[in-house]
């Protein structure tokens, strides 16, 4: 079953220890207006996915942040966002993987409700048990240019 938040509140995602964005949730409009920002049209037809994928979240992350904690300049003073300040903040390997699984793989897929389907026995959803029995010996192999009847 699908789950729709009806509210559409901002929530806070923490991206590393102390680093904590407040974030407008991931609609529709929101990642509609995002496809269509200068800085991820313009990447150039041969970039790489890695950086189409640097851009499209530095442009989501400027529409979408509206309030942090735990950053600062040079100083130690903390600071607002910018669009500046978030593009270095993206710029931050751990900060950018965070991102990106916090907010934007969560939007883009629907997680369905943990009863509806068990998870793969192999791969990031490793834990479902096995449901088959083993066999109980090797198949034979078809005789070549034979068919079973």
């Amino acid at each position: 079953m699908l789950t729709l938040d009806l509210s559409n509140e901002p929530r806070w995602h923490e991206l590393a220890p102390g680093v904590r964005v407040q974030l407008r949730p991931l609609t529709t409009a929101l990642m509609v207006a995002t496809r269509g920002d200068p800085a991820v049209e313009s990447v150039p037809d041969e970039a790489s996915d890695e950086e189409r994928a640097l851009a499209f979240a530095k442009a989501l992350a400027r529409r979408a942040v509206l309030a942090w904690e735990g950053i600062g300049d040079t100083g130690g003073n903390p600071i607002d966002p910018s669009p500046e300040a978030i593009d270095a903040l993206l710029d931050i390997w751990p900060i950018f993987e965070a991102f990106q699984l916090s907010y934007v793989s969560k939007g883009l897929l629907l997680e369905q409700e943990k009863n509806a389907s068990a998870p793969l026995p192999s791969g990031p959803s490793a834990g479902a048990s096995d449901t088959a029995k083993p066999a109980k010996g090797r198949a034979r192999t078809a005789r070549h240019g034979s068919i079973a009847r």
